[in-house]
């Protein structure tokens, strides 16, 4: 199936997000999401601007998610925290993206889905559909938070699920994320590593490169094809990984293309 690769607009150390489109747009990618850190008005202008004077497709931009677990609390940083996804959704709905990503919560111990927590993510879904943003929800550790949000906006067509196969891989392998959300599948995450560590504590989620881990992809791609999925296949991935600071980004970027294009051909 043919599908459009894209990769995160800050896979470049020390690139500024709208200037990184440029090395995007020269390796080849048609594509390409905004990271959590440029999700003002104005960044997400500037993208913009700089992505159609290239031809290059915004597809989605990534809302915050540092201190996600406010959402659920009525500790003092919840409400700035909900503010802000109220104003990535403006910088979306401005400047014509149609979906931002959100994370449900953060961490191994999160706080206990609750009324309050569920009231803000009706809200935000309420605003999504309200300026016409699409809200799709990203699977990490808490499958069961997830799922209860999932259930709870089936039948909402301003509510999707982001596929990150790399947080599947070293948080939750045991469980068929795209089995059980594909019919809800808008987008994806695409990176590799190792798989859960043994230390429950140490960071597996290392965002390498497509076939530098061993996360089993050919599964992946024969899952996406059940489910129909005929959108991007974007990296989640960039320089940033001290395994490939060597690298120049017009390597970096011919590297990553070259991995897509291999993964699309499985």
């Amino acid at each position: 199936m043919q599908r459009d690769f894209g990769i995160i607009s800050s896979c470049l150390r020390g690139v500024d997000e709208a200037d990184a489109l440029d090395y995007i747009r020269d390796a080849g990618f048609s594509t390409f999401f905004s990271s959590e850190r440029s999700t003002d008005m104005q960044s997400v202008t500037k993208i913009r601007k700089k992505a159609d004077a290239l031809g290059l497709r915004y597809e989605f931009l990534h809302a915050p998610f540092k201190g996600v677990n406010a959402m659920w609390t009525d500790e003092a940083i919840s409400y700035p925290f909900f503010q802000s996804i109220l104003n990535a959704i403006d910088a979306a709905s401005e400047n014509g993206v149609p979906a931002i990503i959100m994370h449900v919560s953060s961490g191994w111990h999160p706080p206990q889905i609750n009324d309050l927590g569920l009231s803000r993510y009706d809200k935000v879904v309420e605003y999504g559909e309200k300026k016409g943003v699409i809200i799709a929800f990203e699977n990490l550790r808490k499958v069961g938070n997830h799922a209860y949000l999932m259930q709870r906006y089936e039948d909402n067509e301003f509510v999707a699920y982001c596929f990150d196969n790399g947080h599947e891989h070293c948080y939750t392998e045991t469980v068929p994320y795209l089995d059980l959300f594909g019919k809800k599948l808008l987008c994806t995450h695409i990176h590799d590593n190792f798989g859960r560590p043994a230390d429950p504590e140490a960071n597996g989620d290392l965002h390498l490169l497509p076939f530098d881990g061993n996360y089993d992809f050919q599964t992946m791609m024969r899952k996406l094809d059940k489910c129909g999925y005929t959108g991007t296949l974007m990296l989640e991935t960039g320089n940033w990984n001290e395994r490939y600071t060597h690298l120049t980004p017009e390597e970096l970027l011919k590297t990553a293309y070259e991995r897509v294009e291999k993964l699309s051909k499985l």
